[in-house]
């Protein structure tokens, strides 16, 4: 679940508020032009709702099975291993999950449950839920014209993409210290930062392995187009991770990245961000941030990119 279009909540409070009110605020943050398909008018202060799986119809099982088996044929060749691993076990191919039954053998794993909601949701209300192990999913589904592109998250994003990876025992502590990590930049006014991190590691990052270099974020794992670009493309950089090169690194909600950091494990990740973050958004305050497609004379480079496509959507 991500919590916006980019990353982080798009209300500006870091507040709950209320349905309606947040649905008005997306709606007029001109970071999209349509309103949140998601039904909010049932949702409880916290942001959640029953996920609703006995009113899933034959049609929306059938596209989630169309889903899951294309990205599940193509991620063999991409995937981090341990993403494969924990999908496997998750067991849920079959048709739109129901999130009780797959908490169950989350929280037996790793303490974390899943809970639904109906969409985008503030970035206080996310981050709350992460601090306490908690994963937010949508529980809407796409439509089946739009098996290639969605301009929110849905629910085979939000399981498929995220998911898995919080079996892994390491990633999942990792995003219980994002979650608590958020509650505090929202008091230091340092989501910019933070929502950045997210970015760059949940949601696009790749992991250096044995095989060469694979993608673990969910925004590439649930997308059939940027799985093979995040990897074989000779557009996009690929920068090794370093925790503040990343937080000033601004990124694009528009298209594919026009570069994705690489880290070397997840325990690197999660040693590198288990810190207090305060004295570094002190740093970072008086420093300019990077364009999303620069490459610094002291980045440790994977691929140097062309930027072709880039080039190729202006020319059009």
């Amino acid at each position: 679940m991500d919590t916006g279009v980019d990353g982080t909540g798009v209300d500006g409070t870091g507040g709950n508020g209320t349905g309606d009110g947040f649905k008005q605020a997306t709606a007029s943050s001109g970071k999209t032009d349509k309103e949140l398909r998601g039904d909010y008018s049932a949702m409880r202060a916290d942001f959640t709702i029953d996920q609703g799986w006995d009113r899933y119809t034959d049609t929306d099982h059938a596209l989630w099975r169309t889903l899951y088996d294309r990205q599940s044929r193509l991620l063999p060749r991409y995937a981090a291993p341990e993403f494969m691993d924990c999908l496997s076990r998750l067991d849920a191919g079959d048709g739109v999950p129901d999130f009780r039954r797959a908490s169950e053998r989350l929280e037996a794993a790793t303490g974390w449950t899943i809970v639904a909601v109906p969409g985008l949701i503030p970035e206080g209300a996310f981050f709350d839920h992460l601090a306490a192990r908690r994963f937010p999913v949508t529980n809407w589904i796409r439509k089946p014209e739009e098996m290639d592109y969605l301009e929110e998250p849905d629910v085979f994003h939000d399981f498929f993409g995220h998911v898995p990876l919080l079996m892994h025992p390491v990633f999942a502590d990792y995003m219980q210290a994002y979650g608590k990590g958020g509650q505090r930049a929202l008091k230091l006014g340092r989501i910019e930062n933070l929502a950045r991190l997210y970015w760059y590691t949940v949601e696009f990052g790749l992991i250096a392995g044995r095989d060469g270099l694979k993608v673990f974020g969910a925004g590439i794992l649930s997308s059939a187009g940027e799985t093979p670009y995040a990897i074989e493309s000779r557009s996009p950089n690929r920068i090794g991770f370093e925790l503040e090169r990343v937080m000033r690194t601004r990124y694009r909600i528009d298209d594919y990245q026009q570069t994705y950091f690489v880290i070397d494990s997840f325990e690197q990740l999660f040693e590198a961000t288990f810190v207090d973050f305060g004295p570094i958004y002190q740093r970072l305050a008086g420093l300019p941030e990077f364009g999303p497609a620069e490459v610094l004379s002291t980045d440790r480079v994977f691929t140097h990119g062309t930027q072709e496509r880039v080039r190729g959507l202006a020319a059009e």
